[in-house]
């Protein structure tokens, strides 16, 4: 049997150097404060609590946030595997700039771009360049930088002394293309909506185009009624254009969340890279790339549309590494669970996934277009999701009354009116994710049934303001 020497008392004598053993956060406070004191909300605590005393506080009052699952105004994940969580609480302590110190997490996320490009047929999928991002905002600020400083550098001579660059958009696209053009000086020219048409229309957006557009945006799934914009008839109106006058425009395309979903449900239609005029995609991972936020992806067709001076070379933990972002430091949990739902469904995984989508909001459409209170816009047919109104003849309710009856519910069905030329029509829009199911959209249809013989009882629609009728904001 072994000998053994008394305890060392090393530590004892040196009480300080003892307390740097633990981990702070491992010390349990006084277990009664939680139970005697409440703690401030607007400033910092003077003391710690017990971690179980912390979480109940953070837990309880974010109850008050509603279930996700229920929220149909969200194109963004709400639900996941189990498994793709456990990865990303895997990875979520990894920084996904730190590409040296990380360097397979960096290599996923090359795969990803590398899959991408071979997914919206790219010409060449190995030299496409792309990256990752927080998401699709960043993803077209990025684009559209690329866009500007290539029409910067054929422009030298006027540009800035003379010329100031404008981008052509419809009306309908999401405000981060509103914001790219407020932060980098750029003219945004609009083309407006008219009658039933409610996204962009190629030959007015070519019409719009001079020798200072820098592009033109199209939009593969409008945030306001689901449809896709006319990418290919875009090009073949900027084709003319540039037969007529000489004007080379190139094309991005918004895919945030089409391009998730056209590969798979629509491959016939064509909107990517096949067409030579679309210089650049982008996409939400954290929308129809059924990733939890935030994740988004940014693609040129090849190094020549993503000029070189706007990649950074940064000497960073050793080694040399080319970026292209708006942010730098940010987590690769989500870039690792973007690979892992491409690798655990393929291509017929996902379209299995989106042919479900879609066909639960066809089907939901379908009924309650037949309830003759509602007029359908868009019947979920492109992306999932489809926008309505009330029938001409109902005077009693307006969309705003509806979705207030039905936040009561539990259910966030977004209420708004649309823009320039069609101020006039509000509408209510439902987004069919994955994780909404055929039976989510019987109790929809269920409570919406239940409120709709008040709604049609009273005088007339209780929104006096449509601004302030509703609490979303599109």
């Amino acid at each position: 049997m072994a000998l053994h020497k008394g305890a060392d008392r090393t530590a004892e004598r040196e009480p300080e150097r003892r307390k740097l053993s633990l981990n702070p956060f491992f010390g349990e406070a006084d277990p009664v404060s939680g139970m005697t004191l409440a703690p401030p909300t607007h400033r910092l605590p003077d003391g710690p609590m017990p971690p179980a005393t912390a979480y109940q506080l953070v837990h309880d009052e974010l109850m008050l946030d509603g279930n996700s699952r229920l929220n149909l105004a969200t194109f963004v994940t709400t639900w996941m595997e189990p498994q793709a969580g456990v990865l990303m609480g895997e990875c979520r302590d990894k920084n996904m700039i730190d590409k040296d110190e990380y360097p397979r997490t960096a290599e996923l996320e090359r795969r990803c771009v590398a899959m991408l490009a071979d997914l919206w047929h790219a010409p060449d999928p190995a030299s496409a360049v792309g990256c990752s991002t927080t998401g699709s905002s960043e993803a077209c600020m990025l684009a559209g930088l690329a866009l500007k400083r290539r029409w910067a550098l054929r422009n030298g001579e006027r540009y800035p002394s003379t010329a100031r660059p404008n981008l052509v958009m419809g009306i309908n696209v999401q405000v981060c293309w509103e914001k790219f053009c407020n932060f980098w000086e750029v003219e945004a020219r609009m083309v407006p909506m008219e009658g039933d048409r409610f996204h962009l229309d190629p030959q007015a957006a070519a019409d719009l185009c001079d020798e200072n557009t820098i592009g033109v945006v199209a939009v593969l799934g409008s945030t306001f009624d689901g449809s896709y914009e006319p990418v290919a008839d875009l090009c073949a109106a900027l084709d003319a254009l540039q037969e007529r006058t000489g004007l080379d425009i190139p094309v991005h395309v918004d895919g945030a969340s089409g391009a998730m979903v056209a590969p798979f449900l629509d491959e016939d239609l064509v909107w990517d890279f096949r067409l030579p005029r679309v210089a650049s995609i982008n996409t939400s991972g954290h929308k129809y790339g059924l990733v939890y936020p935030g994740v988004g992806w940014a693609l040129w067709r090849s190094h020549a549309e993503l000029p070189e001076e706007l990649v950074f070379r940064v000497n960073y933990l050793g080694g040399d590494m080319p970026t292209f972002a708006l942010n730098f430091s940010r987590p690769g949990a989500q870039v690792v669970a973007q690979y892992y739902t491409f690798l655990r469904l393929g291509r017929e995984g996902y379209r299995a996934v989106q042919q479900t989508a879609r066909g639960v909001a066809c089907g939901l459409a379908d009924r309650i277009e037949k309830l003759d209170d509602f007029q359908l816009l868009t019947r979920g047919d492109e992306l999932p999701v489809f926008a309505f109104t009330t029938a001409p003849g109902q005077k009693a309710f307006d969309v705003f009354d509806v979705s207030r009856r039905l936040r009561e519910q539990g259910w966030l069905v977004p209420a708004y009116t649309f823009p320039a030329n069609r101020e006039d029509l509000s509408v209510l829009r439902m987004v069919c994710r994955n994780g909404f199911s055929a039976d989510l959209a019987d109790l929809l249809l269920d409570d919406l049934a239940e409120v709709l013989p008040e709604l049609r009882r009273q005088k007339g629609p209780l929104s006096k303001d449509a601004a302030t009728a509703t609490a979303f904001h599109h």
